[in-house]
């Protein structure tokens, strides 16, 4: 049985065709085939693969999410992007990288993704996330006016800029950049963060996993709404439209080389200070070290 992996890189980035000639080698070196995203204009006629390497930042491994995770496909992000949270690697480790997955040397980690469904007149459109889906204003000049709902019940009214619904995953993206909370991985909850809402509450949100989210684009609003789902698909929200989100049944599964916590990539990623900690101490009962 022939073992494929799919290889997407960065379109444009030279370090991504240097980092995509490396794993060619190294692929071949290990006997598998390879597949270039780019050589496939619709995912469906891709063969089957059994590993996924993707160069390149976030926004990369996003586009890869949609090729791997129908298939329950494990995928290695190289980091060439700036922060780069979902990247396991830095380029300076593809060659150890691609021996160790073809090996077989890694876990995986699943994450879990978001269910999109917009209803308008009728009619319903499906989307799904990573990330986040976002509700963002289709008229600059105006504002949007929406209802939100938490499992059925109104909970909030308001007339604000969009709306970011981020799964934990993508707590350190849109979210977070429109001061939601930093989420850790293993907390499977929904965040709710307005943008630029005009009224009292219209604070963050964490909502448990069972929980449904829905938002209804009112009547007397000034400029429809489009949900963009991971930056790159579009649903259509039209005034009088209603979205529902909810935990997706397809998680997007990462392949892991090393056991760093979340704590220790945050700090990484961010560049956080961290001067001053004790590292190893403890107290112990009483106070005592």
């Amino acid at each position: 049985m022939t073992r494929r992996a799919l290889v997407v890189a960065h379109r444009t980035r030279p370090e991504a065709v240097r980092a995509r000639d490396i794993v060619l080698r190294e692929l071949a070196a290990a006997g598998v085939e390879a597949l270039l995203a780019g050589d496939y204009e619709e995912p469906a006629n891709l063969p089957e693969f059994e590993l996924a390497i993707v160069l390149g930042g976030d926004g990369t491994i996003l586009r890869a999410a949609e090729l791997t995770r129908e298939r329950g496909v494990p995928m290695l992000g190289v980091n060439l992007g700036h922060i780069g949270f979902l990247a396991e690697i830095e380029p300076d480790d593809v060659h150890t990288a691609v021996r160790r997955l073809t090996a077989g040397d890694f876990v995986v980690e699943e994450r879990g993704t978001l269910e999109v469904t917009v209803f308008e007149d009728g009619h319903t459109s499906t989307g799904w996330a990573l990330n986040e889906a976002t509700l963002e204003k289709t008229d600059a000049a105006t504002m949007i006016e929406i209802v939100i709902e938490v499992d059925g019940l109104p909970l909030s009214t308001f007339g604000t800029d969009g709306l970011v619904l981020a799964t934990s995953t993508g707590s350190t993206a849109h979210a977070f950049s429109a001061g939601g909370p930093v989420v850790w991985p293993d907390v499977d909850g929904l965040i709710v963060v307005p943008l630029a809402a005009h009224a009292l509450f219209a604070r963050p949100l964490v909502i448990g996993p069972r929980s449904v989210v829905a938002v209804e684009l009112v009547s007397r609003s000034a400029s429809a709404a489009v949900v963009v789902c991971d930056g790159r698909r579009r649903l259509a929200m039209p005034v009088g439209a209603r979205v529902e989100v909810r935990r997706g049944a397809l998680p997007v599964r990462l392949a892991r080389l090393t056991p760093a916590p979340f704590t220790s990539r945050l700090v990484s990623k961010f560049g956080l200070t961290v001067e001053g900690w004790r590292g190893g101490s403890h107290r112990g009962p009483g106070g005592s070290p």
